[in-house]
């Protein structure tokens, strides 16, 4: 009988994983944890600094807590669309690199994904209200963003989790998409319809096709939430926070309309548009509702444009690019001299908790705090 079965000899049973390296992956141990900066259903994000370098990274915790054996293949997709994607307004991969395995973590070591480091989202932004920005910022917020999303649907990637806490900012005010966890790459055939999971984009910004059980969706969903995330640069708040599908949808047809055929035609054959009781008679009040926080037309006519209901009518990133709202006075500003005023980081993990409001559903100038419902409900990282 061999020494690692023998009575006593069970505390040095051999592990087939112990010695088990992993040769194009540094070791976690080369960066020194600095902050948690993030955590939710994606895992952990953590300010670091590479102790040889300096240099200040990004450190995403690849979740494995539900993985038997293997690699997750939600953190596959992730790696694979990013190495793909090299743009100033898409978040960089630096490396990935991995914890050594031992009997301390049961022979199971843990992976980070290494970004680039940028100071704030744009949740953490507006959550505080010593930050402000004027329209000719907001202009260049929206241009970055747009860019971006044209770079990545020219790629043909789908986001599909358009949300202000998956929009990073540099100190020096460059927007960088981030979070590509849900994202996918998709085709547009004509032969056979795609039937992608409709289970995806958190439900504050999920647009109505979703809602209704589209599988067969393309890029106007990030559209949508590019529009959502627009308003909210006014509103400081999430413009639509439904606590079931059921009720965004509600507040979805109370901003935007009655879900019908004659706005949105083919909306019928959708598979939950009979199963589910939708409002009738609302008229659109996308531009009455909101016209309190947003006093440029243009502005107006645009964020209009993005929360179309019928996604064939939604504006694309290309077309945004070109409507009046960048062209006209003020033109877009650097958003550094902004910026340079808060020395501080701001993150949404790291900010109070977001205050419910429904501003342009309710009409109420000054919403009153309250504890807000999670927007994560009912949300799977489904593909």
């Amino acid at each position: 009988m061999s020494s690692s079965t023998s009575a006593g000899g069970s505390s040095a049973r051999f592990s087939p994983y112990e010695n088990l390296k992993y040769p194009y992956c540094d070791e976690d141990s080369k960066y020194e944890k600095l902050a948690k900066i993030g955590q939710g259903t994606f895992g952990e994000v953590f300010k670091a600094r590479c102790k040889k370098t300096k240099t200040v990274v990004a450190m995403k915790k690849v979740l494995m807590d539900n993985e038997k054996e293997g690699f997750p293949i939600t953190a596959l997709r992730e790696i694979k669309i990013l190495q793909l994607l090299d743009h100033v307004n898409v978040v960089s991969l630096k490396e990935i690199c991995s914890s050594r395995s031992s009997n301390y973590n049961r022979y199971k070591s843990t992976f980070y994904l290494v970004f680039e480091f940028c100071e704030h989202d744009l949740a953490g932004l507006l959550s505080n209200i010593s930050v402000t920005f004027t329209l000719a910022e907001i202009k260049q917020v929206m241009k970055q963003l747009m860019n971006g999303l044209f770079y990545i649907h020219s790629n043909k990637i789908l986001h599909r989790d358009m949300k202000a806490a998956n929009i990073l900012i540099t100190k020096q005010g460059v927007l960088k998409l981030a979070d590509f966890g849900l994202a996918r790459a998709y085709s547009v055939t004509s032969r056979q319809p795609n039937r992608y999971t409709n289970r995806v984009v958190t439900l504050w910004y999920r647009p109505p096709e979703l809602l209704l059980g589209e599988r067969n969706y393309s890029t106007p969903i990030d559209q949508w939430g590019a529009g959502c995330i627009m308003a909210e640069m006014w509103t400081r708040s999430p413009i639509m926070q439904g606590t079931t599908e059921q009720n965004q949808l509600t507040l979805i047809a109370q901003l935007c309309g009655s879900i019908t055929p004659e706005v949105w035609p083919g909306v019928e054959k959708l598979e939950l548009y009979n199963k589910i009781e939708l409002p009738k008679g609302l008229k659109r009040k996308v531009k009455e509702r909101l016209r309190f926080y947003i006093k440029d037309a243009y502005a107006l006519d645009l964020l209009d444009r993005l929360l179309a209901l019928d996604p064939s009518r939604r504006v694309n990133s290309d077309e945004a690019l070109n409507h009046d709202f960048f062209w006209m006075d003020p033109e877009p500003a650097p958003l550094t001299p902004m910026l340079s005023r808060h020395t501080t980081s701001m993150f949404e993990y790291l900010a109070p908790p977001r205050r419910q409001a429904h501003p342009p559903v309710r009409n109420v100038p000054h919403p009153a705090p309250t504890k807000a419902p999670n927007p994560d409900q009912h949300f799977e990282r489904t593909y």
